[in-house]
């Protein structure tokens, strides 16, 4: 079993991994990744340094969005196993220091949960947000008729197929007569039942959630206070239930969901401060996930040598600012709805360097599932289970099989090649975790001893002080005050001042400190203690 320490502290020490279910391996050769599946790589993460993992839902769903459609919160989905098996893995995890969080999809169902096929067909029932004026017309965007008996429209919260749960609305509008305060019963139902699913995981052995649309709860919600307020009452629950458990939220914002209660929040390619340019001014090179509204703009970890980490070092100041001692902010190499490191045309020797930034920055590193590796985002796909956003934005080519070894479908899975979930990428040349583990130069390599020296030297981790010494190429900063990080993201060769007194290497490539100087020859990066 894991220590039942309070998740404030053993979050201080976490490295995230985000399994993508679907995607990660396949025990029964129906094409599917599978808990047995996970169960069996679990080793892998535990020589790689994980501790602690998160899965993308895998409760019961029609799988209209991946499983972000969800018709049972309390029964897992039958392609990946039963209760028993997710139980079991979760045991197994454990017995390897590996905490499991799940995915909670808390603002809206699918349109098959009897919750909305109940309320489609009562209009008594207030847990959805159902609207039936005089004239239609006077509707705002979004509403969808009802599918049921019950007159009128519901609101969505992305596709129509999900039906966004009725939180209350922040405001009222004498014109949208609909709109219920957030203490109304409908909504008051829905925060009771969001504690009874998570009371029902926990109490099973789970570590926590990751929290999905986080602020979408409450409706015309200014600043998202409301919302704040709700996830605030539940953070207090938690704290008294399972003060063991995690609440991580998708909202993108740091300085405001980390006071609404949650322990961590994530730097997103999408949230309320300019559409998550923090987070895609150091990857998004506008290849792969690409949405039409984003300015184009070249990334810091650019081989051109374009772009500046200055976006993302203010926003991590002003976000640190707000957050202070009251929790934590996560870093992650990519998500199962953003372009991997690995795309376009950035190339597998500019990836060392990412990770050596990512894993001693004082943030929580989340790696994505196969970035160890350097699995590339493949493009040219078919939308699959709604992964297509828009013309440029198809999420399937981040969530490509697992590649384990050389043998058929890259070891995910005995399936035939056409009864896969995604295609394996075809390149003949990808990287693959049997390989990289023979070669100890490999990336793979690289990733492990990163993370254990984050564990062995604290200062390294989310808590340690950092000084920032160079915000350009290369980026220079100093941890705790005696471990000096140079990293050089782009081609070309570059220098800047050294602090003063030697520099001792702990992981270097390309980097040199002589004197006064530090060289960076073209993708170096170098740790070194002081």
């Amino acid at each position: 079993m894991m220590s039942p320490r309070p998740a404030t502290e053993w979050l201080a020490d976490a490295v995230l991994y985000q399994i993508y279910p679907q995607s990660f391996a396949d025990s029964n050769g129906d094409g599917i990744g599978d808990f047995a599946g996970i169960e069996a790589r679990l080793d892998h993460l535990a020589w790689l340094g994980v501790n602690t993992v998160w899965f993308n839902p895998c409760f019961a769903s029609p799988f209209l969005d991946a499983g972000y459609d969800v018709s049972d919160y309390l029964t897992v989905a039958p392609r990946y196993g039963t209760n028993d098996d997710l139980a079991r893995l979760t045991d197994a995890a454990a017995r390897r220091g590996i905490r499991v969080l799940l995915d909670l999809v808390a603002g809206h169902t699918s349109d098959q949960h009897p919750w909305f096929t109940a309320s489609a067909d009562d209009p008594s029932d207030d847990r959805y947000i159902w609207a039936d004026p005089a004239d239609p017309a006077a509707l705002p965007d979004g509403f969808v008729p009802s599918p049921g008996t019950r007159p009128g429209y519901y609101l969505p919260n992305f596709f129509d197929s999900q039906p966004a749960l009725n939180f209350g609305y922040a405001r009222m509008n004498e014109s949208e007569p609909w709109r219920l305060p957030v203490d109304a019963e409908g909504p008051r139902a829905n925060r009771r039942a969001l504690r009874e699913i998570m009371d029902h995981w926990l109490t099973l052995g789970l570590s926590g959630f990751r929290v999905d649309m986080a602020a979408s709860l409450v409706k015309d919600d200014p600043g998202q206070a409301q919302s704040a307020a709700v996830w605030r009452e539940l953070r207090s629950w938690l704290d008294g239930k399972h003060p063991q458990a995690a609440l991580l939220s998708e909202w993108g914002d740091p300085a405001t969901s980390v006071p609404a209660g949650f322990h961590a929040d994530f730097f997103l390619q999408f949230g309320p401060k300019d559409d998550g340019l923090a987070l895609r001014s150091l990857w998004n090179n506008f290849e792969g996930t690409v949405s039409e509204q984003w300015e184009p703009q070249a990334p810091y970890f650019d081989a051109e040598g374009k772009g500046s980490p200055r976006t993302f070092l203010a926003d991590w100041r002003d976000a640190t600012d707000a957050v202070g001692d009251a929790g934590f902010i996560s870093l992650p190499t990519a998500n199962h709805d953003f372009s991997r490191l690995a795309c376009g045309p950035r190339t597998a020797e500019q990836l060392p360097a990412a990770f050596v930034f990512q894993l001693t920055w004082p943030t929580l590193p989340a790696i994505y599932y196969g970035d160890e590796i350097g699995m590339r985002y493949v493009p040219g796909l078919p939308g699959h289970e709604g992964s297509r956003l828009g013309p440029r934005y198809n999420r399937a080519g981040s969530r490509t099989p697992m590649q384990w070894d050389d043998s058929p479908n890259a070891g995910f899975s005995t399936a035939p090649a056409d009864r896969l979930y995604l295609p394996v990428d075809p390149d003949p040349g990808r990287p693959t975790v049997a390989a990289q583990r023979a070669d100890d130069g490999s990336l793979l390599h690289l990733v492990r001893r990163l993370i254990a020296l984050r564990k062995d030297i604290r200062e390294l981790g989310a808590a340690g002080s950092t000084e920032i010494l160079h915000a350009d190429y290369p980026l220079v900063y100093i941890r705790g005050g005696r471990y000096l990080v140079v990293v050089n993201p782009r081609r070309d060769a570059a220098e800047t001042a050294a602090p003063a007194g030697g520099a001792a290497p702990l992981e270097a490539h390309g980097v040199t400190v002589t004197g006064d100087r530090i060289r960076a020859e073209g993708f170096g990066y170098g740790i070194f203690e002081l």
